[in-house]
């Protein structure tokens, strides 16, 4: 069958055989010319984009790890480089694996992502993490020893989380920072999300359109906060830094798990009372899709 046909599956890798850990071989020699190039139009669509609207820390890390639009990188030789700045690695899988084997991998340093890369005809969105997002959008900033010791950590809050059944709390501070966080700089509101730093139209969408909120981080208050997964987001949270992020992070997890225990949750919409509020979404957006 030919592969690029409609009926061919979207993730190859779905059924190759994994690891106890859920690791795969990634078998970089098996990517086609196809599947290269569409890694390099990706590239290229998100390099010129970034600059003045990603982080410098994310700037400067990817050009220290020398991704380039050369083709989807070989999962060992971008290990090797990573290792050298913060000893992380990058692993390949499937695509999602288990809570469990996840915060295992990022407590002992190891990204774990996704092999396959996405169909042409999902070349804008994806839901599903592949190879682009996992490490274009992600990689890059574990070079940077100050946000690769926040990811550790929380790997290991994510241990404990699951033990106490409130890993709906700490998913969304993952969502709201390692995926969709922005950072406030001297020179302006910055991206440093993932989920942001791999799509063009929410690499516009979060720092220009007026439709989000964005509000400043404070941490019981994003763990609180329910979130949307098939659109933009309604309100973004912005940290100070990095060195903020993982002081807050780094704090013993036990008294707020309490506390949020009996404390109702806010939906993705909402302005909370106590919010420093950096700008009111005028949801525009939303309302156009009838999302509010």
């Amino acid at each position: 069958m030919n592969k690029h046909s409609p009926q061919a599956p979207k993730n190859r890798y779905a059924n190759v055989p994994r690891a106890a850990d859920w690791t795969i071989e990634q078998n970089w020699p098996s990517y086609s010319a196809q599947e290269h190039d569409r890694w390099n139009r990706l590239f290229a669509r998100q390099t010129k984009l970034l600059p003045g609207r990603a982080c410098d820390e994310f700037l400067d890390a990817k050009a220290r790890l020398e991704l380039s639009r050369e083709g989807i990188p070989d999962f060992a030789d971008l290990s090797e480089r990573l290792a050298a700045m913060t000893g992380w690695r990058v692993v390949a899988v499937a695509g999602l694996i288990p809570d469990d084997a996840f915060f295992e991998h990022l407590a002992n340093r190891r990204f774990p992502a996704g092999a396959f890369i996405r169909p042409e005809t999902e070349l804008d969105y994806l839901q599903e993490p592949d190879v682009f997002h996992d490490v274009f959008g992600h990689v890059p900033l574990l070079a940077n020893p100050i946000y690769a010791h926040f990811l550790e950590a929380y790997g290991n809050a994510g241990r404990r989380a699951l033990g106490r059944g409130q890993l709906h709390n700490l998913a969304r501070l993952y969502w709201y920072t390692v995926e969709f966080g922005l950072m406030r700089t001297a020179r302006g509101m910055r991206i440093f999300g993932a989920g942001i730093m791999s799509s063009p139209a929410e690499t516009v969408f979060s720092l220009e359109d007026s439709s989000p909120n964005r509000v400043v981080f404070e941490l019981r208050r994003v763990m609180r906060t329910k979130y949307i997964i098939s659109d933009f987001q309604q309100t973004y949270f912005v940290i100070e830094s990095f060195e903020q992020l993982l002081r807050d992070c780094e704090q013993d997890f036990e008294p707020l798990y309490e506390n949020l225990r009996t404390a109702p949750d806010i939906e993705a919409h909402e302005l909370a009372p106590e919010d420093r509020i950096l700008a009111k979404g005028d949801f525009h957006y939303f309302r156009a899709k009838g999302l509010r």
